[in-house]
């Protein structure tokens, strides 16, 4: 039986729009596959939208069970953004914090 989503995590940053594909190979090998390596998420979403400036406006959206399943990834402060070491190589501006917002419906994997 799948699990529904009950908790969505967003997090944006901003990137050159030449770093498009090398930001999504290098977010494949860090932060999406520590999303599907924790316990509790259930799918996520990487964004990119050209804003001004030669930038991409990056986001992400992860899909939890629970807050408490969000804690296996995050840590106890589940509001700070989570990360990488090579995260200064690509990220030109970033929000240090990320919204959760509780799911109140979904159609998702719906056949």
């Amino acid at each position: 039986m799948a699990f529904a989503p009950t908790v969505l995590r967003s997090w944006t940053g901003w990137i050159r729009r030449a770093d498009r594909e090398p930001y999504r190979e290098y977010l494949e090998r860090t932060g999406l596959r520590a999303y599907r390596d924790t316990p509790g998420n259930v799918g996520a979403v990487l964004l990119y939208r050209d804003v001004e400036d030669d930038r991409t406006e990056v986001r992400t959206l992860s899909l939890w069970r629970s807050r408490a399943d969000i804690v296996a990834f995050a840590g106890e402060d589940i509001d700070s953004a989570v990360f990488y070491p090579e995260d200064d190589r690509y990220l030109i501006d970033r929000q240090t914090t990320v919204e959760h917002f509780d799911v109140a419906w979904s159609d998702l994997g719906a056949e």
